[in-house]
């Protein structure tokens, strides 16, 4: 069974979804939550598999709950559901490792589906937000977006400081970092540190849009 929790301020949508998906096969609700906040304590207690996140919420909001989530429980999928397709909630909510980001109103029968291709290890979105990370991607390679990065500091860096750069590039959290490469994640802040300094970036999502750039997302960083 997958493990479901439901998070949704507006009551009536949480009860909806909650009798929607009641007795689907292979889906199990293990709880419901109003906020980040509630999440943040649910999440330890019940240990679900797949957690439909919305975005707009009081206490704390969707996109600074999963940041939090991942972190702490990488393997724990995330699915956005929600009507706002803004792109700063878009990219955010990717940014810091959902697994989907649907809009309301697509059918029970997608939604399970959904679901299930996310705890699967899937990835799905909504077409419209597809548009928008696809344009996202384009605009990063031009010269607004592009991060420049001496060819002779490339050859500084060691092996493990090439997979990191892969792994930042591929939306890796520290903590799924370490558990690729065993280190503790004091070390792997250390290395991201190093990252930094020695290709003259100034934060993670220089590193990440390098990585993208250069096509070290896709590349096979050998031992």
């Amino acid at each position: 069974m997958i493990k479901v929790l439901i998070v949704e301020d507006q009551e009536i949508i949480r009860q909806s979804l909650e009798i929607m998906l009641h007795n689907k096969a292979g889906i199990e609700i293990v709880g419901t939550a109003e906020n980040g906040k509630e999440v943040l304590k649910l999440v330890k207690k019940l240990l679900p598999d797949v957690i439909l996140m919305d975005i707009r919420m009081p206490e704390m909001d969707g996109v600074q709950c999963i940041e939090i989530v991942k972190e702490a429980f990488p393997k724990t999928k995330i699915i956005v559901l929600t009507t706002f397709d803004d792109d700063e909630y878009v990219f955010n909510a990717l940014k810091n490792g959902a697994s989907g980001y649907l809009l309301k109103g697509i059918s029970v029968k997608e939604l399970v589906e959904a679901i299930k291709i996310v705890y699967g290890g899937g990835a799905l979105i909504n077409p419209n937000i597809a548009v928008k990370v696809f344009k996202f991607f384009s605009q990063m390679a031009h010269a607004d977006y592009i991060v420049s990065v001496a060819k002779d500091a490339i050859k500084d860096l060691s092996k493990n400081e090439m997979k990191i750069i892969q792994f930042i590039g591929m939306g890796m959290s520290n903590k799924e970092i370490t558990e690729k490469l065993k280190f503790s994640e004091g070390t792997i802040r250390n290395y991201i540190s190093s990252i930094l300094s020695k290709l003259s970036l100034r934060d993670r999502t220089q590193i990440a849009i390098y990585a993208v750039q250069s096509g070290l997302t896709i590349k096979e960083v050998n031992d």
